[in-house]
């Protein structure tokens, strides 16, 4: 049994949490023991994960947990090598992910209202939990396994301040069986925020860096009742934007605040492992001006790709300080290898593609992605002016993120977040033109107050000449597996335009490896079929991780959409990552 009062008890017996952030979602499964094992041999006692609801209900009532999601999986690892866990479950996770890990089927209502007591938003959370919580209650430690919290909600007291939101997800969990103590965190950056996300009886923990006996002190001071100190996220790393730098901390004094935080209480280390953002699964600061990079490395304990670091043999001294470790053996033989320099073997450009990709869906107005049943990748709207019309200005009303205007075949303009809005003015343009307008969800926000307003494409007009514009069709780019496949490299190319590349290579072993697509501008990367996510020539990261088990031995298709019109003959795989 496990109880949390003054002091947090296993079997009547006190016990302190060493924990680390692994999240499945961002490691390939055939790696996640790995990461276990090394958490273990690290010193860790228990392994804390948020469970992203997008990553399960992409489509509202299809649940997902198999292969890469198969949550059930990954617990069963910790499970078998000793570990504790501490499960962060959804509605919302933040974390850097797409939405906060909250679908973007829920923006299908117009009306909708997320994280409080709006009832269609409780009826969808409700509907994900009856399927959610009886995978986690077999392993709650009342029942012999190895849950001994879970969180409700995550941050919320930076979001709102309805407690009858948060009682309800409580409640709800408890229908379903959970048993185990609750848990909150929140930043003690003030009372208002750590006190706005707690509810009575629970244990609220903290979310922070450094300064770990002033942030103590201050939680200590906002909690109504006696409860242990906890840093629910010892920010010892942190994530990199587009455009941005890559983050590095301080080691020495990553090292002393450790050492603060083990004298006087609990620790999470977030992140242990980063891993990657594969597809379009990146999120977005509202303060940042844009996404997140496809890489969640975050400068943590071990490196995206796995490899022990400095700060990983730093910590397990401090740890050995605490406390006894017991290592266990590292099962998976992991290797990189570099593949070399691949020639380009086809390519076409996405207008010619498109008759292949997508059937047009036609509306008189125009639809946004989510009315579309599609969370991310790109959408492009075609539209026909009158024979007697120019274009000569052109902007969107509620309008996102990313935008490329052609006219009839000839890109005119690219713009980006606020861009849309005010839009373009010229001179001259063609009478009765065909414009297409190539939208790029870049990543939807996920923190901050608006997650409500992250619809993606046009969520209101195109507004010509000052006029609305009527008549759209819409073809739906998510570029998934069956997507691609459906690519016809035969079709045609213009230079300039948004294309796919495809790329060769034989593989006599299967090892992890980095793409570097030096030379192309932006756009998304798959290898046999699997998306790698985005790349961008702005950096910070300039290499695309591609672990083993997506290589195969024999033949691989690497296959590159540019989106920019700027590309070159060939792309290297490299045995190291690289950032700008």
């Amino acid at each position: 049994m496990v109880e949390v009062s003054e002091q947090f008890l296993i079997d009547g017996k006190e016990f302190r949490i060493i924990s680390g952030a692994v999240h499945y979602f961002r490691i390939l499964p055939e790696y996640w023991r790995d990461r276990l094992e090394k958490l273990k041999n690290m010193g860790c006692n228990t392994v804390e994960f948020y469970i992203p609801w997008n990553f399960h209900e992409e489509k509202q009532g299809r649940f997902d947990w198999s292969g890469r999601r198969d949550v059930v999986r990954f617990m069963e690892l910790a499970q078998e090598l000793g570990l504790y866990m501490i499960v962060r479950t959804s509605p919302y996770t933040c974390g850097e992910w797409e939405f906060g890990g909250l679908p973007s089927w829920l923006l299908k209502d117009r009306g909708m209202r997320l994280r409080c007591s709006y009832p269609p938003y409780l009826a969808a959370v409700k509907a994900y939990y009856e399927k959610l919580m009886p995978k986690l209650v077999p392993f709650q430690q009342d029942r012999g396994g190895g849950i001994i919290l879970i969180q409700i909600e995550n941050e919320y007291g930076y979001y709102g301040n309805d407690s009858s939101y948060l009682r309800f997800l409580a409640d709800t969990m408890r229908r379903l069986g959970i048993t185990v103590p609750f848990v909150t965190s929140d930043g003690p950056w003030s009372r208002a925020s750590f006190k706005n996300g707690s509810l009575p009886g629970v244990w609220p923990t903290g979310n922070f860096g450094s300064q770990v006996e002033k942030q103590f002190a201050a939680m200590k001071d906002y909690m109504d009742s006696p409860f242990p100190l906890m840093c629910m996220e010892f920010w010892c790393g942190w994530f990199d934007a587009w455009g941005g730098i890559h983050h590095t901390s301080d080691l020495a004094q990553n090292v002393k605040d450790l050492e603060d935080v083990l004298r006087l209480g609990h620790v999470n280390f977030y992140m242990f492992e980063g891993g990657t953002n594969f597809g379009f699964s990146a999120g977005r600061n509202a303060t940042e001006a844009h996404a997140d990079i496809t890489s969640y490395d975050y400068d943590a304990i071990l490196t995206e790709d796995g490899q022990l670091t400095e700060k990983y043999r730093a910590f397990k001294e401090v740890i050995a300080r605490h406390t006894p470790i017991a290592e266990v053996p590292l099962s998976t033989a992991i290797k990189r290898k570099a593949y070399g320099t691949l020639e380009c073997s086809g390519k076409v450009d996405l207008f010619s593609a498109l008759p292949a990709l997508a059937e047009p869906r036609q509306s008189p107005y125009p639809l946004c992605m989510e009315e579309l049943d599609q969370s991310g990748g790109f959408l492009l709207y075609r539209t026909k002016l009158a024979p007697y019309e120019e274009a000569l200005s052109l902007r969107f009303d509620r309008a996102a993120d990313r935008a490329a205007v052609f006219e009839d075949g000839i890109r005119i303009a690219a713009l980006l977040n606020e861009e849309l809005s005010t839009g373009i003015k010229r001179e001259k343009g063609t009478a009765g033109a065909t414009l297409d307008l190539l939208f790029e969800n870049v990543g939807r926000v996920n923190f901050g107050p608006l997650l409500e307003v992250q619809r993606k494409g046009i969520a209101g007009n195109l507004i010509v000449n000052d006029h609305v514009q009527y008549g759209f069709e819409h073809f739906g780019l998510p570029l998934d597996e069956a997507q691609l496949s459906r690519l016809d490299f035969a079709a045609g190319w213009r230079k300039g335009l948004p294309a796919f590349y495809r790329f060769a290579f034989e593989a006599d072993e299967s090892c992890d490896t980095f793409l570097d697509c030096e030379g192309f501008a932006k756009g998304v990367a798959f290898i046999n079929g699997f998306n790698l996510g985005r790349f961008w020539e702005i950096g910070p990261q300039k290499r695309l991780y591609i672990p083993a088990p997506l290589v195969r031995k024999g033949r691989n298709e690497l296959i590159v959409f540019e989106s920019e019109g700027k590309a070159q003959a060939t792309v290297t795989l490299c045995d190291s990552t690289a950032w700008a």
